[in-house]
């Protein structure tokens, strides 16, 4: 049965770049049959024995799409202990104190958020610590980057009973007498992490919450950034229950490359819900761990420049079998010394990097000599703009020196990268609005530092959507699909209450999403927009 439904008395934008404007669009569907006139589409409505819904003023626009993000975590997070903005150790055990005696039984007690810049004590938190709280359970704590992690003694003996003698730096900290601190990094927290167990069924629940909440956000498409075979299998469970109401297009984990060479999966395997694309793969760390592999010293750590967590070698390998079997590659780079090393290893496979579209995740410190190689190479980048807010001491790291190689968004698309924006969810909060704000205003009214070193590097409203909705659908192999309400798109779409390009760059992170559409269903509506939805 054709379903049709036209949205009208309505401000839509159907692209960004270039910008184009209508005043109604006719649905046919899960996709975009006619944009124009509102007259026009109330007729076509009405002759096909469609719907009209009357907007009553508001604004239209594609969904946005988040081209890095993690969907199992962003879940994970919303059911367990949340420690983002603790400003000092002692709050991060009031929170778990709280957490234990109100949440319900489970084998391991788990938390994310924190981060030991914004402690009033000054240092990180230690296993001792969190036995202060609890002795009887294990405690993983991860810090907000999702790179750093610390456990209790409990935790300590689970670990030690089965990872055995790999415990040692610089993947376990160690104090001066040689016992593990708790603090675990980069590779050390992957493996307390599969040590980690949930009951049945929980991982479906936070998947379901996790879109949901992408939803309520206006978020219609993602990018998953690292997928484990549990995590592709609830997927599919949930498509198959109708669900997943967000569209997925997956980049699974690097240890399973050879099983997708092996079954002949390319990039683009399954349906318009869900997608394999290729896989992610990590080279180093985070900024706020200092774990992120810089060519040169920590400013404020002078005895690191960071950790490899792969040989320059291997990635040449990886990239090569990856490019080989057709499938695209998502790597993460954050320090300049990783990057030299991605961009070396895509230079090994020529004309694929451009042709599957293969990605350097992040590039949070990147040199303008690698920015033109990159460019040349035909290289694709996932940025995250809200980390120019959340990194507020990143001049600390790495420098003044170093400060215009830092999140430098502007001069990355003037150099003609593909590029597309995301928020490493949970990392930074999903609502795109605040990357949208963060984009625009770079931590000028939140007085960052790197503001003063990099003015230069702020976008404009208009390319700020842009690449949150039609680049971040390139990155994704998508733009035929989503990314603009042109005829023949997907009807994926949101209405917000005001207009983006007309409110004061401060009202930006204030915008609310009153109703998200997937393939022409709506997926999220607010209380306002039901009312008014059902007084009709």
């Amino acid at each position: 049965m054709v379903q049709v439904k036209s949205l009208i008395n309505c401000k839509v934008y159907v692209s960004f770049k270039p910008l184009r404007v209508a005043n109604a669009l006719t649905i046919v569907n899960d996709r975009v049959f006619y944009v124009g006139d509102a007259e026009k589409a109330a007729g076509i409505a009405k002759s096909l024995g469609g719907e009209v819904i009357d907007l009553s003023g508001s604004i239209v626009m594609p969904g946005f799409i988040d081209s890095h993000m993690h969907l199992d975590s962003l879940g994970l997070n919303l059911n367990t202990l949340d420690l983002r903005g603790a400003k000092s150790i002692e709050e991060v055990k009031e929170r778990l104190r709280k957490f234990i005696t109100e949440a319900s039984a489970t084998e391991w007690i788990v938390g994310r958020g924190w981060d030991q810049e914004l402690f009033a004590e000054g240092r990180w938190l230690s296993r001792w610590d969190i036995d202060e709280v609890t002795r009887d359970k294990p405690v993983l704590l991860i810090r907000v980057c999702g790179h750093v992690g610390v456990v209790n003694s409990k935790a300590v003996e689970v670990i030690k009973r089965h990872l055995g003698v790999s415990l040692k730096p610089p993947y376990f900290d160690v104090n001066e007498k040689g016992e593990l601190t708790g603090i675990v990094r980069e590779l050390g927290l992957e493996e307390v992490l599969k040590l980690v167990t949930y009951g049945d069924g929980q991982l479906l629940k936070f998947l379901e919450d996790a879109v949901n909440h992408a939803l309520r956000y206006g978020v219609t498409t993602v990018g998953l950034a690292g997928c484990s075979p549990e995590v592709l299998d609830a997927l599919q469970v949930l498509k198959s229950l109708g669900k997943l109401r967000i569209r997925v297009r997956a980049y699974l984990n690097r240890d399973l490359l050879p099983y997708l060479r092996s079954l002949g999966i390319r990039c683009g395997f399954g349906d318009p819900r869900l997608k394999v694309l290729g896989i992610k793969v990590f080279t180093d760390g985070s900024l706020g761990a200092r774990t992120a592999l810089l060519s040169k010293p920590y400013a404020d750590d002078p005895s690191t420049s960071g950790i490899a967590t792969i040989s320059e070698a291997e990635l040449i390998k990886v990239v090569k079998e990856a490019s080989e079997a057709g499938l695209q590659l998502a790597i993460h780079a954050i320090g300049d010394r990783a990057i030299d090393m991605v961009l070396k290893a895509y230079s090994e496979v020529g004309g694929y990097v451009r042709s599957l579209r293969h990605r350097i995740e992040h590039a949070s410190v990147i040199r303008s000599d690698q920015v033109v190689k990159a460019s040349e190479l035909g290289v694709a980048i996932a940025l995250q703009p809200h980390f120019v807010i959340s990194d507020w001491w990143v001049i600390d790291r790495v420098g003044t020196e170093r400060a215009p190689w830092v999140y430098p968004f502007k001069s990355i698309i003037d150099a003609g990268l593909m590029s597309g924006f995301s928020t490493d969810a949970p990392v930074e909060p999903i609502n795109p609005w605040e990357t949208v704000y963060a984009a625009v205003t770079r931590g000028a009214y939140e007085g960052v530092k790197l503001y003063e070193f990099s003015n230069g590097e702020v976008l404009d409203v208009v390319t700020a959507l842009h690449y949150y909705t039609y680049g971040s659908a390139q990155l994704l192999h998508s733009e035929g699909e989503v990314g603009t309400l042109e005829t023949g798109r997907y009807a994926d779409l949101i209405v917000v209450d005001r207009d983006p390009l007309e409110v004061n760059p401060k009202e930006l992170r204030d915008i609310q999403v009153l109703g998200t559409m997937v393939g022409g269903e709506f997926t999220y509506t607010s209380r306002e927009l039901s009312t008014s939805l059902a007084s009709r």
